[in-house]
């Protein structure tokens, strides 16, 4: 800093302001200052500083997911998984103009302790937390520790943390409108896990648009978020029920395992069988045909998680909050 405050002819309190971001520091002042850090090299001691300021300027992206049986590896199903990336991709560009590094933690119930011990020991200034289902003591584990958190989506359990989530409800009530105005009428769903909100709020939003116009008994099958999971579904509902018509995928990727089976089963889509799914991921473009899905605007909603975080660090105590976004339909080629 000496080195730079020479160059620039300003004292070393002045350069210290500029590196800080002082607003009181002239406009002239500043940039003799800029093109002295730049001619030097000079790059901040960032232990030094955050010794200083308490801050690490890094948060964590935790992504907290359970164990299933009979399930492919828990990172493989992170890191194939469109959510999460999308979930990634929005936060950072959300992250980067205030110079906050992301650090990508996934964990699974076995190894909670870690990402505790990791939390606890000041690494980061706050959490982005991805996690849903109901057994999950993670969201507790990290509001008790007192950190800024914002959690991905409505809180399984009660705490008192801020969230981020889509209208599940609404999502799923867009998806059963499309499929009867296409005039489909033997309907059913491949529901998400039921221990989670999202999975429970998709399956009762579609349920109940459906009874409320007569159409009380729709075939349902729980699944599991993945591609291979929605396969399996899809075969054991047709082969339960064989004249359905109409069918609604909790998730894209288990849509396209869905479409998969519909088609190897002799049925054409949308002609025979109208799928629609839920997201709009990358997914929905890798099926045949295209799929019809219900988009939630992931980026957009972690980019608010990533702004609702540093809110809560620059002005710890503030009151949690909870943002709610509105699903769209966007309508394809498989109903």
């Amino acid at each position: 800093m000496d080195q730079v405050a020479e160059a620039a002819g300003v004292s070393r309190a002045t350069v210290s302001r500029v590196i800080n971001g002082a607003p009181s520091v002239d406009a002239k002042i500043r940039g003799m200052v800029e093109r002295a850090i730049a001619e030097t090299g000079y790059v901040p001691n960032l232990a030094a500083r955050t010794l200083v300021t308490r801050r690490t300027n890094s948060v964590a992206l935790v992504i907290s997911e359970p164990e299933r049986p009979n399930d492919t590896s828990f990172l493989n199903r992170v890191f194939t998984d469109p959510y999460f990336g999308r979930i990634t991709a929005g936060a950072t560009d959300a992250l980067r103009p205030h110079g906050v590094h992301l650090v990508i933690i996934p964990t699974d119930s076995g190894d909670h302790h870690h990402v505790i011990r990791y939390l606890r020991q000041g690494h980061v200034d706050g959490v982005l937390l991805i996690s849903s289902h109901e057994a999950d003591p993670l969201p507790r584990q990290v509001h008790d520790l007192g950190i800024p958190a914002v959690v991905s989506a409505r809180p399984a359990q009660p705490i008192a943390a801020s969230f981020v989530d889509v209208d599940q409800r609404l999502g799923a009530r867009l998806a059963a409108e499309h499929l009867l105005r296409r005039g489909c009428r033997r309907l059913a769903t491949i529901s998400g896990p039921l221990d989670i909100p999202a999975g429970l709020d998709r399956l009762d939003g579609f349920r109940s648009y459906l009874a409320n116009r007569g159409f009380g008994d729709v075939p349902t099958i729980e699944g599991d978020f993945t591609r291979a999971g929605g396969e399996e579904c899809a075969r054991r509902l047709l082969a339960e029920h064989p004249d359905i018509d109409g069918l609604f995928v909790a998730s894209d990727l288990m849509s396209e395992g869905a479409l998969r089976a519909v088609q190897d089963l002799g049925r054409r889509v949308p002609e025979d069988v109208a799928v629609v799914g839920f997201d709009d991921s990358s997914a929905a473009l890798d099926c045949r045909p295209l799929l019809t899905t219900v988009r939630q605007p992931v980026e957009e909603m972690a980019a608010e998680m990533a702004e609702l975080l540093l809110a809560q660090v620059g002005a710890p105590g503030r009151l949690p909050r909870s943002v709610t976004f509105q699903p769209t339909l966007v309508i394809r080629d498989s109903a």
